[in-house]
């Protein structure tokens, strides 16, 4: 096991990181097989917040629901409709197995096999290039902040005396909700009240502002009509201003007078840095709002500290925190220029349909670009296998500047897949000749893509005078 209770000790190493999630595994793994002297420092559980309470049980959960929602949707293929027997409990079941399946990869025990000091406590810094982490004095040449985030709650009056759970802990829920309010129509609220719909609870979710307010009205609307037909009640524009009640028995005041009632509430209103514990100002280390202030290369305002991930602020996702991870390996190990970047990072919510999004949406890239911007577009319904299968509900939406992509926004089954070759092609600068020219086997909701890039490329081809021209030309020979 890691490194525990006992005698204060020091250690002299090449590189401290600071918590063991998936950004933080990533640089400590990489760095050790590349011959680093690497002390890996986690007070909690490794893995992080997306393996214990985050990215896998939520799919996790999500999945069951899909199989649960299978049951009550197989008329129009000819499939009898029945009503679903859940078991809410062995649901749970099915999440924990998914966690622990996963878990030997993150293990304090892989890590020490590959070389790795893990030390199972909390760190704080003593001066600009120490930590203490129990009763260890860790001295490094470069330290990697990487202690990710939490679940934020807002202050709501009545809240302390009622109780709630968070991502946290509802996964450790085995009864089934009666009616589960959410406050918080982000991704983690939508997906969480799509799935628990699905095994059978009623839910309420309460959003201030916009649900899945992020991403592109247009397509959020797409996923939003789509819950709202399974029976989410989904209220926007409400601020919940007051909540009482005790367990099983919750009522949920928003700003307009109205009240909502539920056996079980979740906050899932946002996330907050996990900096507290790190003494940053001994560091010479600044905050920032989003956690610690960081440049392009990930380095805080002490040069030999990188912070990443989540508490680097900017986009929250843990295949941020892995990217992260390569840009500060080469630069600590390597001694290389190395740049983080935005515009080619996609992100998915895993609601059904999906919603997906990469670079700039539409109204960004409007901002942006103004009358330079093309928007193609093609609808899910002209795709033959979307109809095979009944996911005819969807829009792929590319945003063009100058023949490349500069953002795609998609909703619809499997867009979380769908948008990966729009990631490719903007991080590689490709145009849209390049999706256009890819062959896709027939019948995939993947041709999608290339039907975008075609819409592209068409007004160009067939509605051109020019091109009719030389084409008769041509055939007079």
């Amino acid at each position: 096991m890691g490194q525990d209770a006992g005698t204060e000790h020091r250690l002299d190493v090449d590189l401290c990181v600071i918590g063991g999630g998936s950004g933080g595994l990533s640089v400590a793994a990489g760095a050790v097989q590349m011959g680093a002297r690497v002390v890996l420092v986690e007070g909690h559980k490794m893995g992080g917040d997306c393996l214990n309470y985050g990215c896998v049980p939520s799919k996790a959960l999500i999945a069951a629901g899909k199989h649960a929602h299978a049951f009550e949707t197989g008329g129009p293929f000819g499939v009898g409709v029945a009503d679903p027997n859940v078991d809410f409990g062995a649901a749970k079941d099915h999440v924990d197995r998914v966690i622990a399946g996963i878990e030997p990869h993150d293990s304090v025990e892989r890590f020490e096999r590959l070389g790795v000091t893990v030390i199972q406590d909390y760190g704080s810094f003593v001066s600009k290039s120490e930590l203490r982490a129990g009763n260890a004095i860790i001295k490094a040449r470069r330290f990697v902040i990487a202690t990710g985030s939490s679940p934020f709650v807002p202050p709501i009056p009545g809240l302390e005396d009622v109780p709630y759970f968070t991502n946290e802990t509802i996964f450790d829920l085995r009864d089934r909700p009666e009616h589960l309010i959410i406050i918080g129509g982000g991704p983690i609220g939508m997906e969480l009240a799509q799935a628990h719909r699905r095994l059978g609870c009623g839910v309420t979710v309460i959003e201030g502002d916009k649900a899945l307010g992020k991403d592109d009205p247009e397509l959020a609307a797409i996923v939003l009509e789509n819950i709202r037909a399974e029976g989410v009640e989904v209220i926007e524009g409400a601020q919940a201003e007051k909540i009482s009640g005790t367990d099983g028995a919750i009522t949920v005041q928003t700003g307009d007078g109205k009240q909502f009632k539920g056996s079980h509430l979740l906050m899932a209103v946002g996330r907050k840095p996990n900096v507290d514990r790190l003494n940053l100002e001994t560091a010479g280390v600044e905050p920032a709002k989003g956690g610690v202030k960081v440049d392009d290369s990930l380095k805080t305002t002490n040069k030999r500290i990188y912070a990443i991930g989540d508490v680097a602020g900017g986009l929250q996702f843990t295949h941020v925190a892995n990217y992260h991870a390569g840009v500060i390996i080469r630069s600590a190990l390597f001694g290389l220029p190395s740049q983080a970047k935005t515009d080619h990072i996609p992100w998915a919510t895993y609601t059904d349909p999906e919603l997906a999004q990469v670079g700039l949406t539409e109204a960004q890239a409007r901002k942006e670009h103004g009358d330079k911007l093309e928007v193609v577009r093609f609808d899910y319904g002209e795709n033959d296998r979307a109809r095979a299968e009944l996911k005819t509900r969807g829009l792929v939406k590319v945003m063009v500047v100058k023949g490349r992509p500069v953002g795609a926004s998609i909703a619809g089954a499997q867009a979380g897949e769908l948008i990966q070759i729009w990631a490719l092609a903007i991080a590689n600068k490709l145009k849209m000749g390049a999706v256009a020219a890819m062959v896709s086997p027939y019948p995939t909701l993947g041709e999608v893509n290339k039907r975008v890039a075609g819409a592209y490329f068409t007004p160009r081809l067939f509605d051109n005078i020019w091109v009719k021209r030389f084409v008769r030309f041509v055939q007079r020979f």
